[in-house]
């Protein structure tokens, strides 16, 4: 199986368990190696007293897409630390989009980079994960 394949049959045993992700209305656009493109809309139920987009979903789009790239190269992988900032507001009905891309790789450890925007390409937060790589595989 090449790398794009493998990324993508990876991709498709996480779409079938990933419940959090579901339950979000997260939707995978693009899967490669290393790199993953998702979005999902907020809903009413996602906004806070403030009536914007809870952080805390935010963040969760973000991870979800960290999570799908740092286990698109086949090893089982999982987040060691991960940060966010927010630099603007996602309001109710915005179609979020994040964009996650492999940017160093050293052993067992590889640094994520996440982008999250919302459909007119406003940059909402800037999210950075390290993974680590862990016992199993996704495919024998």
């Amino acid at each position: 199986m090449n790398k794009q394949a493998l990324a993508e049959h990876i991709a498709g045993i996480i779409d079938r368990e990933d419940r959090a992700s579901h339950w979000l209305g997260m939707k995978r656009l693009e899967v490669r190696p290393g790199y993953v493109r998702m979005s999902m809309r907020v809903k009413e139920h996602m906004v806070n007293g403030q009536k914007v987009c809870h952080g805390g979903l935010i963040f969760s789009l973000a991870d979800s897409s960290f999570g799908y790239a740092c286990n698109s190269h086949g090893q089982h992988a999982l987040a060691a630390s991960c940060s966010i900032d927010f630099l603007a507001p996602a309001a109710l009905g915005d179609e979020l989009v994040a964009e996650a891309q492999e940017i160093a790789h050293a052993g067992r450890t590889r640094i994520y980079d996440v982008r999250v925007t919302n459909q007119d390409g406003k940059l909402i937060a800037l999210f950075r994960g390290k993974s680590a790589s862990v016992k199993g595989a996704w495919v024998e």
